[in-house]
Order: structure tokens, then sequence, then C-alpha cells
């Protein structure tokens, strides 16, 4: 990082709420303990879908961060899935088994009558939008895809092997795994990336990995750089 940057990189929130304001009072509390010209929040996708409260993870991500900061919010593959349905309700099935279920009730559509009424896709689209804040809508329709600083490159997903890093592919920036996990060649700068979920942050040479599966383990990790040192907060 360059020299009076301090940087927090926040994996996969998956509508974990409760986990992303623990996490932020630990941010906020170890940056005051900083000296740091310039503070970087970033938020590397995935907010939505499989938790139970999608909605509170973006009213938090709207209003209730830490002050002080700059923030970069990256577009996630589940992001991604919940707009293509907005574009087109014959995606609604592709969504729902993603987690997309979870996200629609947290707005409060009532998933369960659309089911057993076996409503089609565009009731069950009229009966999202309706429930949307437009400030949501918003919010899921200007996420970035990458966000470079310093030696470092911040993904949702990963880059693909022999891309020039400006050159990249959206749907490998959202959605690549295999070939970029398995390489270990450098991509020019250390990406560090969520989507592919691990027990504890994966850091390779040319990489780190920061999905610690919050939904399912109840760890959201945020990973620190700051001076050429990297560290790790949790929840």
């Amino acid at each position: 990082m360059p020299e009076g940057e301090l940087v927090y990189a926040v994996g996969d929130i998956h509508g974990r709420s409760d986990l992303l304001a623990t996490l932020l009072r630990q941010i906020e509390a170890d940056a005051a303990r900083q000296d740091a010209a310039n503070k970087t929040l970033i938020f590397v996708g995935d907010y939505v879908d499989r938790g139970p409260d999608s909605r509170g993870v973006v009213e938090i991500l709207l209003n209730a961060l830490p002050e002080g900061f700059s923030v970069h919010f990256l577009k996630g593959n589940h992001e991604q899935l919940l707009l293509d349905f907005l574009d087109d309700a014959g995606r609604l099935r592709h969504w729902r088994v993603n987690g997309g279920d979870a996200t629609m009730a947290s707005y409060g559509v009532d998933v369960d009558q659309l089911d057993r009424a076996g409503a089609p896709p565009d009731t069950w689209r009229e009966a999202f939008m309706d429930k949307l804040p437009p400030a949501h809508f918003d919010f899921f329709r200007h996420l970035g895809l990458q966000v470079p600083l310093g030696d470092y490159l911040f993904v949702h997903a990963g880059v693909r092997p022999g891309v020039p890093l400006h050159a990249q592919d959206d749907m490998d920036l959202l959605w690549i795994r295999d070939a970029f996990l398995d390489e270990t060649e450098p991509f020019g700068k250390v990406v560090v990336h969520g989507h592919t979920p691990v027990s504890e942050p994966d850091v390779r040479s040319n990489r780190i990995g920061i999905d610690t599966g919050a939904v399912f383990s109840g760890r959201l990790t945020a990973l620190r750089l700051k001076n050429g040192e990297r560290s790790f907060l949790r929840t």
C-alpha cells in the first residue's frame, strides 16, 4: 500500500447483517488506533442471498458505515443474479436455486404464498420490485467490478490467467474459480477476492481469498493492509 494508506477489504456477507455490524465496529475501533492519512473500505461483493437479512446488509452499507473512510462496493455474482432477474423475469429459477428466496423474503415478499399459488416469473418480479427501495436498486445497479490500489487488485471472484488486468472479462471477475485458483504465476498484482469459501483466509503469493463462508460459519473476515503489512479481523 502507498505510505499512509490503511485498507480494510471485507469478504462475502450473504445476508448476515449481524456479522457485518460486528465487523464494522471492530474496523472502526482498529482504525482509530492507526496513524493513517487515508482510510479505505472495500467490499468484494455477495451482499445478498442465502442469509436472513440481505435488506439489512444493504441498509448498513448505505447508511451506517464508519465515518472518515473512502468506500468501494464491488459487484458479486449474487448481485448479478438479482439484476439478471430484474432484467429478465425468466431468470427467476436460476436466482432462486442460488439463494434468492432469502433475499426476496428479507424485503417483505411473501415467497411461500407465491410458491403455493404457482405464480409466474413476472408476478415474482413485480412483487420484488414493489418492495425494493429505489436507493437499493441504484446500489445494485452501480456496483463496480475491480479496484486497483498499490500492489493489489480487489475483485469478487478472480481474474483470468494470461489476460491483462485491464482487459479482464466481466464474467470472469464475477464467476471464475479453478483456472484462477489453481494458477501459481503472478497476475501483475496480488488479487484480493471472495467468491470461493475457505475456512481460513487463503494467502498465496499471487492472491488472497477472504470469503470465510460467513452465512454458514459465522466468520466474516476483513483483510487489513498497511505499510507492507497484512493482518485479519474477523467475527
